[in-house]
């Protein structure tokens, strides 16, 4: 049967769509059946300073795997394409990123996830690609769908439809 996960990836170091790509098949080689992605889009970064722009977009995958063994394989495709942590507070310039939105209408708390995610309603490098894939999607706390909570999100970041040139 499976549950639907919303995911969102960005990159903004070294060949960025290469990067996502490569996730992309990683992802549906071990976690799931990919049912959806969006288009890619050109982003500034949100939360720190950097002259690199992101690519964001978002999938919907089917997976049977929970939420904290999903975080794992993630971690590990992230580790496999380049992603170097750090122990510094804040956010910085990465090579992948991959984010679990919403695991079905589950919420959830751990010391290594939070389910759905708490920025989900704040960045618009999320709610764009995430409105192209499940616009009727519904917060599983706020009872918004993604339409409603996009139409009120404050974040004015450029997030611009990518065109590969």
């Amino acid at each position: 049967m499976g549950s639907i996960v919303y995911l969102s990836l960005g990159s903004n170091l070294g060949d960025r769509i290469e990067n996502l790509q490569s996730a992309l098949k990683k992802i549906a080689s071990i976690s799931g059946t990919i049912t959806k992605v969006s288009g890619y889009y050109e982003t500034e970064p949100w939360g720190f300073e950097t002259d690199q722009e992101f690519l964001n977009i978002c999938v919907s995958l089917k997976t049977d795997f929970p939420p904290l063994t999903l975080l794992d394989q993630f971690q590990k495709i992230e580790s496999e394409l380049g992603r170097q942590r750090s122990n510094q507070k804040g956010y910085a310039s990465r090579t992948l990123d991959i984010d679990i939105l919403t695991y079905d209408n589950i919420c959830m708390q751990s010391e290594r996830l939070t389910v759905p995610h708490t920025e989900l309603e704040n960045r618009n490098f999320v709610l764009l690609p995430l409105q192209e894939i499940a616009p009727d999607f519904t917060h599983p706390q706020t009872a918004k769908t993604i339409q409603q909570i996009l139409a009120s999100c404050i974040d004015e970041t450029s997030v611009i439809l990518y065109e590969n040139k």
